[in-house]
């Protein structure tokens, strides 16, 4: 893929790059996205019962079943050049703030570090009462039907039920990882988006953010999104394509 002149000169220059990844970018490993028309999870469940609060409360093993059919899954996928790419770039910049709203860990397999979650993590659950955190077991187990029903292993703490590691609807960000990404977005000169809808708020913001401050915005999804005329470039294609080109021969240090 060739990039645009102009745009290797502004890599070049770059101070702080921030990249902002979304779902786009685990589904070229094979994890389902949520908004997908055709397989997205939203598509063949419905939220209020998987992803909220009152749904964990009112049948904990429905929820605690369905999100370790998604971690088995996550956990059998590898990184994808995209992933690769990131991390490469991340080697080679000045500084680069890397932002997800995955809640796998295919980047910090990449070898990123340190990768700020949005939306929590799948690896990383606690208990629902006293928030103690929880260590999975080190064996992977057998990955459980699609629908099926399993227990929460209960809390060394207190006996509670132990939650998913996520953030679901009407709950807050992380304070410090929402902290952290509101800064670099202020503050890079070259902002990311890759494999987002850029429709989930707050972090759809961050992007808005970028743009405000003066960031050159760069774009980069199959698929089209309410800011392709706002970026100042708009790569449409897949990351696992489009990243490796972006990064190609870029020594920033």
């Amino acid at each position: 893929m060739a990039i645009p002149h102009r745009l290797v000169e502004v890599r070049m220059s770059a101070q702080h790059v921030m990249v902002l990844t979304g779902a786009g970018v685990s589904a070229e490993s094979g994890l389902p996205t949520f908004r997908d028309p055709l397989t997205g999870l939203w598509e063949r469940f419905n939220p209020q019962e998987l992803a909220t609060p009152d749904a964990f409360r009112d049948d904990p093993s429905l929820v605690w079943g369905w999100y370790e059919w998604r971690r088995m899954k996550a956990l059998r996928a590898l990184p994808n050049p995209a992933h690769e790419a990131i991390r490469s770039l991340q080697e080679k910049v000045r500084r680069l703030t890397l932002v997800t709203q995955n809640v796998d860990d295919l980047h910090e397999r990449a070898g990123s570090s340190p990768v700020h979650h949005l939306h929590g993590t799948l690896a990383h659950p606690y208990c629902s009462r006293c928030g103690a955190p929880y260590s999975f077991p080190p064996e992977i187990p057998e990955e459980p039907e699609e629908g099926r029903r399993v227990a929460p292993p209960p809390c060394a703490e207190c006996a509670a039920h132990v939650r998913p590691g996520v953030v679901w609807f009407g709950e807050s960000l992380p304070e410090r990882e929402w902290d952290i990404a509101e800064r670099a977005a202020q503050d890079c000169d070259v902002f990311l988006c890759v494999g987002t809808s850029s429709v989930v708020y707050p972090a759809a913001s961050l992007i808005e953010h970028a743009a405000a401050n003066g960031a050159v915005t760069i774009q980069v999804n199959p698929n089209s999104t309410s800011w392709d005329d706002r970026v100042s470039h708009d790569f449409r294609g897949p990351a696992g394509v489009v990243l490796p080109a972006l990064v190609a021969g870029c020594s920033l240090r």
